[in-house]
This record gives C-alpha cells, structure tokens and sequence, in this order.
C-alpha cells in the first residue's frame, strides 16, 4: 500500500508538472509568412555562402583554411570562423536535402513550439556528415530553443530540453557550433547585458504599475463592498422597521380591544392584554435587532432609506415561493424537518430571503437545474439549505450586481447566524444558512 501510495503521489506531481500553464497565442497570417521566410532565408544563405567561390581547393587556398583530422569521422573538416561552412562539390545534392529537412519544422515553430525543437533536435544526427547543413541545424536549433522557451504551454519540458540540445551539439562534430572571432567576445558579453538590464528594469517598471493598479483595485472593491453591505444594511433594517410596526400596530388594536371589552368581559379583556405582552416582547427583541444593525460600521444613513415597502413576506408563504420558481420551469423541491414553531417574524422574513435568493441565482446561473429547499426546525437553530444540480447561465445571469450574498450575511448577522456558500463535491451549489433561535 505504501508504494503504491508512492507511485501515486509521484505521477500526481509529474501530472501537475506537465500540464499546460494555459494555450498557444494566436498565430496571424503574417506571423506565418514570417516563419516560411525565416526558414527559406536559411536555407538559402547556407546555399549561396556555401558555393560562394567554388569547391574545396580552392576555398582552402583563398582563406588559407586549417583542417583539422574529427576522431569520430576521420575525416578532414574546415575550420572557419564564418557563419556558414562550404558545401563540398560532391555533396551538393544531399546537402541541400539536409538544408530542407533541419529548417522545414521552423515553418511550425510557433504552432507546435515544444515539438518542432525535439524534431530539430532529432534530425541533427542526420545531418552530422553534412558541415554546411549541421551548422544550419545549430542555427535552427537555437531558434526553436527560443520559440518553445516563450510560446510553448509546456514550460518545464520546454526548457529542460534546452541542456539537452547544447550538450547534443557539443557532441556530435565540431562545426556544429560556430567558431566566435576574438573581436567579438566583448560585444557577446556586453549587449546581453545591456539587453538583460534593459529588460530587468522595464520588468520592474511594468511590476510597480501593476502594483499600484492592483492596490487602487482592491481599495475600490473594499469600498463598494463597503457601501453594498451599508445599502444592504439600510434595506433589511428598513424591512425588520416593517415588522416592528407590524406589532405595534397589533398592539394597538388588541390594547384598544381589551379596554372595550374589560367591563362586560374581564377574561377576553385578559387575552387581549396577553397578545398585547406578547407582541410588546416580539417588537421590543425586533428592535433591539434593528438598532444592533444600524450600529454597525456605518458611517451615515442610506439614502435609500426613504423607499417604501410592502409587507413582508415569512415562512408561511415559502411554498408560494417555491411554486413561482416552478412556474419558470425548474423543478423545487420542499422539504421541512422537525417541528415547526412559531418565530420571530424578523427570523421568519431573513429565512426566506435565503431560500429567495438562492432560488433566484439558480435560475440564472444554473439553468435546467434541479433544486431543493431543506428547512429544518432544531431545539436551538433554524437550519435553511437550498441546493442545485447545476447547470448553465441563462440571460439574465449578466444583470445581476453580486451583491445578494453579501445582503444575506448582513441579514443573518442581525440575528447572529452564519451562511456558507460553496460547490458541491458531485456537481451544483449549495446554500446553508444557521439561525440560532431561543429555547421553546
């Protein structure tokens, strides 16, 4: 169990370092052309460097060319200093098909980046007994290192590849690799320097832009979260106003009933006074809730605050809820555990906001979902879970502000409960909503 716990872990992590770090840029049409013009360029340099002044002979007593016995061939080879290696009077044929073959995956660089360099890389043996066409394959090879270093998704292969190509031509022949002129040295030195300072600090440049951009970004989110949560704040408690009027109003009525009927009916006169205690005590607990929300880091009043409302809705009307959510044409499903109970209607309302809300964003976000509503009744909590099978986004997903959930976590808050939010592990959304309740 244990090497196979092992082997497991070891292709999950070669797994993850293999895996793409995202897709291949876009290729235009001129970057294609540029490509084919690239590989044709060499190929035809190669060529007209190569026959330039004739055969052997000659080019060995024009550049008075040393030659040099290859232990592996045992063969004489040239040694130049130029960047193309002369093309021997009888081997021209094979030469320019070697030419072809080491530049053709050029062609495709930039649209197999990783495969085009192995391919380079494999036909270099090939091209060993052909001087002027292994230099080419060096070149090509350098230039698909690059290509499959910036543009392939398989970074860590891609640049594990590259010691594997300098070491491949630093093995196969001695022209592989061009000879640098002594006068060079100090520019091949000094301008990948000034290259790579260059680009070090435009990097650092293009880092603190991103940085400050990344800053003012999350300053303005923390501000419209701070002033969706104060509207959502300023909505709620506009809505629990309602209830608490709602009692107080009952109140009303049944103190001014009791004082009617306290003569002639001294018991009715006595419920009345009960249902008037028990009224004061669900709008004084309404109230407290109420002003604990408006005290809650706001810094002023919503100017929304002056919006009427209509009469809120509590659990008592969730089927009627859940019937309208059917008629759009995603199954509910309702269930309710345990023993139902009266609650405060505070309580009540934020219970069905949660199953409204969720309801809501699963018609817009998962279209030809199944759902169901879980209402359970505990000793000690309310436990609400509305939950989805998932689906896609309908029409309407891009009209909403993403502020229902932060209304929901105020409006629980109020009441001291907790929502969590999240995926399922199969496939959907899950919605749970905990409000603590006082003991029956």
């Amino acid at each position: 169990m244990t090497k196979v716990a092992v082997v497991g872990r070891l292709r999950a992590g070669l797994g993850l370092l293999l895996r793409p770090s995202g897709p291949l840029p876009p290729l235009s049409r001129r970057g294609q052309v540029f490509d084919a013009i690239l590989a044709l360029s060499l190929v035809l340099a190669a060529i007209l460097e190569g026959n330039d002044g004739g055969g052997t002979e000659r080019r060995s007593v024009e550049h008075r060319s040393v030659f040099r016995m290859n232990e592996d061939q045992h063969r004489k080879v040239p040694s130049r200093a130029e960047p193309f290696l002369p093309i021997e009077d009888y081997e021209v044929g094979w030469t320019v098909v070697m030419l072809l073959v080491v530049v053709l995956p050029l062609v495709f660089r930039r649209r197999v980046p990783l495969a085009m360099l192995w391919i380079v890389i494999a036909t270099a043996p090939l091209a060993s007994d052909y001087n002027a066409a292994l230099r080419v394959s060096f070149y090509a090879c350098v230039i698909a290192a690059y290509t499959a270093a910036v543009y392939s998704p398989y970074r860590l292969p891609a640049l594990a590849s590259l010691p594997v190509a300098a070491y491949l031509y630093t093995q196969i022949r001695e022209p592989a690799v061009p000879t640098v002129p002594e006068n060079a040295v100090p520019f091949l030195i000094l301008i990948p320097i000034a290259v790579a300072a260059n680009g070090l600090r435009g990097w650092k440049r293009r880092a603190d832009a991103d940085r400050a951009r990344l800053s003012a970004l999350e300053r303005e989110q923390a501000e419209a979260l701070r002033r969706a949560a104060e509207h959502e704040r300023a909505r709620i408690a506009r809505e629990l106003h309602d209830v608490v009027t709602h009692n107080v109003s009952v109140m009303v009525i049944q103190a001014g009933a009791a004082r009617k009927v306290m003569p002639a009916s001294p018991e009715q006169a006595r419920e009345a006074l009960l249902a008037v205690e028990a009224g004061g005590r669900a709008a004084m607990a309404e109230l407290r809730h109420v002003m604990g929300l408006l005290t809650m880091d706001s810094d002023g009043p919503d100017p929304a605050a002056t919006t009427g409302l209509t009469p809120q809705p509590g659990l008592d009307r969730l089927g009627a809820l859940v019937q309208r959510v059917r008629d759009t044409g995603t199954p509910v499903e309702l269930t309710v555990a345990g023993q139902p109970r009266p609650l405060l209607p505070g309580v009540e309302l934020t219970a069905y906001r949660v199953v409204q809300e969720a309801l809501t964003n699963t018609v817009k976000h998962a279209a030809g979902a199944t759902a169901t509503v879980l209402l359970e009744y505990h000793p000690e909590q309310l436990r609400v879970e509305v939950s989805d099978t998932g689906g896609g986004p309908s029409a309407s997903a891009a009209n909403g502000n993403g502020h229902g959930l932060i209304g929901l976590r105020e409006r629980l808050a109020v009441y001291g409960g907790t929502l969590h939010t999240g995926r399922r592990l199969t496939e959907g959304y899950r919605v749970t909503a905990e409000i603590p309740l006082e003991a029956p």
